[in-house]
């Protein structure tokens, strides 16, 4: 797999996190290209999320930065020092960055149509029929045409999950986070999930996925990252990390799951 442009597009720099005493991040650096698939592997409580999460500043970072083209994400640099950024900066900042979580956040009183329509108009100032018009587009891109006049809670969670990432697409994204988007769901829904986010990383789109699931992350990601206790045990381009490891932390782990 190739991605098209050499410069970094998203860059984290040295970031830390600390919840109270707890070092949650400790000093990650990764650079992410346009077009590239990096899945962030690791077990449960290595700082996987946190990190992701860090990226459109839903979890402020005690120290370090992140860069999205080579603009600095949640915050502004003042002789020297950094500053929230005030809301409404954030949100266009924002916009530039999807996110779909492992539970699917659709509001179970709109329909399915209603649910993707609404940030575009808000937001992106669409109007509503142009919203609608796109947003029918994507249900059948992910293969839901047939639900736009449906509600949540008459969906699976597997074609929850497909709206939650066509809401997500409605906002003509540069970049996508998966955060464990198939981690919540019954395994014979699984596939429909990564069929489409296969279809994604197809087209190009860039995408900072954590997952559990080793064989999408082997056919689909250009680069591997391992988290270990909260530092990149191991990063690399996905045959070489997952095939032949170099570190202690990630021979460990990909052993444990052979």
């Amino acid at each position: 797999m190739s991605h098209s442009d050499s410069t970094p597009f998203l860059r984290i720099e040295g970031v830390h996190k600390f919840y109270g005493a707890d070092h949650i991040l400790r000093g990650i650096d990764l650079s992410v290209k346009r077009g590239e698939v990096v899945c962030i592997l690791g077990r449960s409580g290595s700082g996987k999320s946190t990190l992701l999460r860090t990226v459109n500043a839903l979890e402020s970072i005690t120290a370090g930065r992140v860069l999205l083209d080579a603009a600095l994400i949640g915050y502004l640099e003042k002789d020297g020092c950094l500053y929230h950024l005030p809301a409404d900066k954030l949100a266009q900042q924002r916009a530039r960055i999807g996110m779909v979580f492992q539970h699917f956040n659709l509001f179970p009183h709109m329909t399915v149509l209603e649910n993707i329509t609404m940030a575009p108009q808000i937001v992106l100032k669409q109007k509503r029929t142009d919203a609608e018009t796109e947003a029918l587009e994507l249900l059948r891109k992910v293969g839901l045409a047939d639900k736009a006049h449906a509600y949540p809670a008459s969906l699976s969670g597997g074609q929850q999950q497909r709206v939650a990432i066509a809401r997500t697409l409605a906002m003509r994204p540069e970049l996508i986070l998966f955060d464990e988007p198939t981690s919540a769901l019954d395994p014979e829904l699984v596939g429909e999930v990564l069929g489409v986010m296969r279809q994604l990383a197809s087209e190009g789109m860039t995408m900072l996925i954590v997952t559990h699931e080793l064989r999408f992350a082997r056919d689909v990601s250009h680069t591997v990252v391992l988290m270990h206790e909260g530092r990149i045990a191991e990063s690399g381009p996905t045959s070489k990390v997952m095939t032949t490891p170099e570190t202690p932390a990630a021979k460990t782990f990909f052993a444990t799951l052979a």
